[in-house]
């Protein structure tokens, strides 16, 4: 059992974590979750001891072992075989001690011991754990120091399984993970036998590993049985009942304030009004669901271009004489929308840097259209940013000669309205990052957007936020992301990147998961080809299907744009109706009479367009259906 009581943190003088409480099932696997910038790093920080809250404790059964990744990747000469078998230190300690103790008494103690902890596994238990994670024997053996940072985070992952605490924290475990080893781990965690408490984003993750979600926001706790679709469920309802209980908190107080402004100055009701004035400052506000900014994605749509976007003819792509990739014969047009599929190292960002423009082939042919331009989105342009300026500095500089309000325009598509843009960088959360450095990719209406694990730093609901924006993109896409919602809400084609070259999949990203988690590829080039499958007649279905949503989500926007028109002024008229000295000088001019029949025609039409709305919505999850 792990029990969090009255914590709270405070940084910078903000209040991150707020008297946050929560008692968590022993041996339970636990999803953190919250919007970013919510506090769930820094509560697994308290958790781990790395932190001292302001007030608050945490409590754990004595004697109980806790295993946290530090944000440094371990580095030096060590080979992650050797790193992964020294996480053990007990195993580590008593071999030590069982090769230089001259105590046969002591000699049988260690070994007896080593038995009972089966030390005599250990190295193979290492090497699957290193096998799964995408280390062959051969990178197995190789220093530390020769693998890049997210590699060697990989063998922090490793390390961290293989000494098995008693209560397993982990943060993001799946950013340096490509999808091969995201599912690996899945499986790992079903079994892992102890207390699991971990941070992440991504949907399918969480569905698959998680029994229980944990809930940061507004800096409190909130623990929900089963995955993240459960308890995305469960806070809908939720939410519903916030609505509802603000509604009647409203007008009650409306009634209270009407009360106490009509009675106040009659001395047979002035008790009485007294009395209400009080329950009035008593009535203790119920939060209001927040907008939140940070779902803001908007992609500019470009002009029409004639298909092809790009064809490779026999392309190779590699760097200096070395070539990763060969044999590339690909076609891209406007409608396409592509995940490319392959472990880390298979060659991905080769093949996005060569669409991109960034390699030139250094064999065949790349013809791509002259009037095409390309948004190319990569991790390191989200670390890469000036953390001392502005989003709007940053877009000022990259949109030279354009009108302030045109910089200001492009901002705002993507969150960064009033205040937001003057905020500097390094105040920015990771997500917002991300979002500006989309926001600075797509200032030119690119045709194409490649999109290299565009995800990293966004919570689930900006994830969201962002399928739906690629989705009503017209642009063609080609995206690389561990994340399987990701991929399945925006992919209609599959390019497999194996083997020094890539390919069309045909089948569906479960057909691929299938064949990964079977070891299979030899049947890759089954999938929908045995079952008759014309692939260009299906990405012209595709493309029809993505049209006709399009379509459907500006009708349903406009519908509830209209509905918050004729709300507001719904809203005036019953402020005129009861606060005439308040009202518009439009409505001032009406009659009692007048406002009462011009409501009653407003909530009619409100009615016809909720209407509409509903439809177009129910239409709209048919067709996403």
């Amino acid at each position: 059992m792990l029990n969090l009581t009255g914590i709270t943190v405070r940084l910078g003088g903000r209040t991150i974590i707020d008297e946050a409480t929560a008692k968590l099932p022993p041996r339970a696997r636990i999803g953190l979750i919250g919007r970013n910038g919510a506090g769930k790093s820094t509560l697994v920080k308290v958790i781990a001891g790395m932190l001292e809250p302001d007030s608050g404790s945490v409590a754990m059964p004595r004697g109980s072992r806790i295993g946290y990744i530090a944000q440094e990747a371990p580095g030096g000469d060590a080979s992650p075989f050797e790193t992964v078998l020294a996480a053990d230190t007990e195993r580590a300690a008593l071999m030590s001690e069982s090769e230089s103790s001259t105590d046969p008494h002591r000699l049988a103690e260690v070994h007896e011991r080593l038995i009972a902890i089966e030390a005599h596994s250990a190295p193979s238990r290492a090497a699957r754990i290193l096998v799964g994670l995408g280390f062959d024997e051969e990178a197995q053996q190789r220093p530390l120091e020769s693998f890049s940072g997210g590699w060697r985070m990989r063998v922090a992952l490793a390390a961290l399984l293989f000494s098995q605490p008693d209560l397993l924290l982990l943060d993001e475990p799946s950013n340096h993970l490509d999808l091969e080893a995201v599912l690996w781990l899945e499986d790992f965690l079903r079994s892992y036998p102890a207390t699991i408490l971990l941070v992440s984003h991504e949907r399918d993750f969480l569905n698959n590993v998680v029994d229980h979600i944990l809930h940061l926001t507004g800096g409190k706790l909130t623990l929900y049985p089963g995955g993240y679709d459960a308890f995305e469920r469960q806070r809908a309802a939720r939410q519903a009942q916030l609505a509802s209980a603000k509604s009647r908190q409203d007008a009650m107080r409306e009634r209270l304030r009407d009360y106490v402004a009509r009675n106040s100055a009659r001395a047979s009701t002035a008790k009485q009004a007294q009395s209400r004035a009080k329950a009035l400052a008593k009535l203790q506000p119920i939060a209001e669901l927040i907008d939140d900014p940070s779902l803001s994605f908007d992609f500019p749509a470009p002009e029409e271009l004639r298909p092809p976007l790009i064809t490779l003819d026999l392309a190779a792509a590699g760097y200096g004489e070395a070539k990763i990739l060969q044999r590339l014969n690909l076609r891209i047009d406007p409608d396409d929308r592509i995940a490319l599929l392959g472990r880390n190292g298979n060659g991905k960002t080769t093949l996005a840097r060569l669409l991109a423009a960034q390699l030139t082939p250094l064999e065949g042919t790349m013809t791509a259209s002259s009037r095409m331009r390309v948004g190319y989105f990569t991790q390191y342009q989200v670390e890469e940013l000036d953390r001392s300026e502005t989003p709007l500095q940053h877009m000022t500089i990259a949109m030279p000669g354009v009108s302030p309000a045109a910089v200001r325009a492009q901002l705002g598509r993507f969150g960064f309205a009033g205040p937001k843009a003057m905020t500097e960088v390094g105040k920015l959360s990771g997500g917002e990052r991300a979002r500006l450095a989309l926001a600075l990719i797509t200032r030119d209406a690119p045709h194409m957007l490649i999109l290299d694990e565009p995800t990293n730093h966004l919570d689930v609901d900006a994830r969201e936020a962002l399928v739906q924006a690629l989705n009503d993109y017209s642009g063609a896409v080609v995206i690389v992301s561990h994340d399987r919602h990701m991929l399945e809400m925006t992919a209609d084609r599959l390019v497999l990147v194996e083997a020094g070259t890539a390919k069309d999949f045909d089948g569906s990203i479960d057909d691929y998961i299938s064949l990964v988690l079977a070891g299979d590829r030899g049947t890759i080039d089954k999938g929908e080809a045995q079952r008759g499958v014309n692939k260009k007649d299906q990405r012209k279905a595709n493309a029809e299907a993505r049209e006709k949503s399009q379509a459907l989500r500006k009708q349903a926007r406009a519908a509830e744009a209209e509905l918050a028109r004729m709300t507001t002024e719904r809203s005036a008229i019953d402020q005129a109706m009861f606060d005439p000295g308040s009202a518009t000088p439009a409505l001032a001019r009406l009659t009692m009479t007048e406002l009462m029949k011009r409501r009653a025609a407003v909530e009619t039409e409100i009615e016809t367009v909720e209407a509409t709305w509903l439809e177009l919505s129910e239409a709209l999850e048919a067709d996403i259906a």
